[in-house]
């Protein structure tokens, strides 16, 4: 039991071992740092509550962390602590009611506050999306300690059956769609686990009711294109960027009688374009920088994609794309505040995207199958897992696997050498 003088200086000095070691502080009794072999540290204080003396068990209550948490004021929590002790209190079973009786509403708050450090920005947005629309609405109002599986399950079914759905005006233009169903019934409940496991964690409660729920199929269907509908494709884009593409027409008396067009600004055709000839993310062309761009060496140096940094391995007609693009600014895909001192990339293709879709005969393709579509295009020419999932930026076999049904060559020729003896065995037999 190390006793030491817990200030700045030999907080910093203090190493991990090979396993977790309580340094107490040699002024304030009961006081300490413990230090774990991963590095992880943090503030404790140990005392005995009530009155029973040395015949009642010591707690431990942890205080903080010395990254946020000075020794200065984490000795003072320390030491307000021990008073309230000394009185005949209970800290720890005290924090832990108040911990038992927060909301699922106060979770998600504090999970959103404490509980994301290591997400990507895009990620925490959709997580607090989903908080907001499906979990708040559904069980924002129930005590954590008393949620149960059979909530976890009655919460996924009215998600599922469109319990929250609702389309709100945000604004001028702006709308809020939600339409539940069963896919983000169950990524939600992915979430609401993702939630509790920081519950327990963080001593809310001691064991997570989304464990062991059924959930649904994901839903996330992957969209492969035809050689045919890649050919409409191309053909909607070409028609976008010349001549515009004529709107749907109104079945409102009052909508004006002549035909208008949308016409595709280049930008929004070479990100289209991109997608289809690299596989990128949608963020990942919209944000994609000039500087990032090596047209010499044909690629892209992504400083920050969704698995981290990434290189991109540009064919002919990715390049082609891109040299034909003005530099309107520091991004490629130029947006409304290009060339401005505060520029900022395209926010989205939504409404071009529409447009050309809608044109070419595919209302449901969204931008992302466009991704799918170039990884199915490569296992189908037999071109090997492992070289699709480099070119996709994956960084675990596992996810570039969900290809593997259309890799149909290796297993066809595996089926042709197979029935080929068979059937030379059998004609020596005729």
């Amino acid at each position: 039991m190390p006793v030491v003088k817990l200030n700045r200086r030999t907080v910093t000095a203090l190493k991990a071992g090979k396993v977790p070691t309580s340094y107490y502080d040699d002024g304030l009794t009961g006081f300490g740092l413990l230090i774990r072999p991963t590095g992880a540290r943090s503030w404790f204080v140990e005392y005995r509550p009530g009155v029973g003396g040395r015949g009642v068990a010591k707690r431990r209550m942890v205080i903080g962390s010395p990254d946020t948490l000075s020794p200065e004021r984490a000795r003072d929590a320390a030491a307000k602590i021990l008073a309230k002790a000394e009185l005949g209190g209970d800290p720890a079973a005290e924090r832990g009611a108040e911990r038992a009786d927060i909301t699922v509403a106060d979770l998600c708050d504090i999970y959103l506050r404490d509980g994301v450090e290591m997400k990507k920005a895009s990620t925490i947005t959709t997580d607090r999306s989903r908080i907001e629309r499906h979990i708040k609405p559904l069980l924002g109002r129930k005590r954590v300690a008393a949620v149960t599986s059979l909530d976890v399950k009655t919460f996924m079914k009215n998600v599922a059956n469109g319990k929250t759905a609702r389309d709100v005006k945000t604004g001028k233009r702006g709308r809020s769609i939600v339409r539940g169903g069963k896919g983000a019934a169950t990524r939600t409940v992915r979430l609401l686990g993702g939630i509790f496991t920081f519950a327990v964690e963080h001593k809310y409660r001691t064991d997570n009711p989304v464990h062991g729920v059924e959930k649904y199929p994901d839903g996330r269907n992957e969209r492969y294109l035809t050689t045919a509908e890649l050919n409409r494709l191309g053909t909607a884009i070409h028609e976008g960027e010349t001549a515009g593409i004529p709107h749907k027409p109104s079945k409102s008396k009052h909508a004006p009688k002549e035909k208008t067009r949308t016409v595709v600004d280049q930008f929004a055709a070479a990100a289209i374009r991109l997608l289809i000839f690299t596989g990128s993310r949608l963020g990942e062309i919209l944000n994609l920088r000039w500087a990032e761009v090596d047209l010499e060496r044909g690629l892209l140096f992504l400083p920050d994609s969704k698995t981290g940094r990434k290189t991109v391995v540009l064919a002919g007609p990715a390049i082609a794309v891109l040299e034909q693009l003005p530099k309107a600014g520091i991004y490629v895909i130029a947006g409304e505040t290009a060339g401005a001192e505060d520029e900022k990339p395209r926010a989205d293709l939504n409404r071009p995207w529409r447009a050309i879709r809608r044109r070419a005969g595919l209302e449901d393709l969204r931008l992302h199958d466009l991704r799918h579509s170039f990884a199915s295009v490569g296992a189908g020419a037999g071109l090997g897992l492992p070289v699709i999932g480099k070119l996709l930026g994956h960084t675990q076999a596992s996810t570039t696997a969900r290809y593997a049904h259309l890799d149909a060559d290796p297993v066809r020729r595996a089926a042709n050498t197979i029935a080929g003896h068979i059937a030379a065995a059998l004609k020596g037999g005729e």
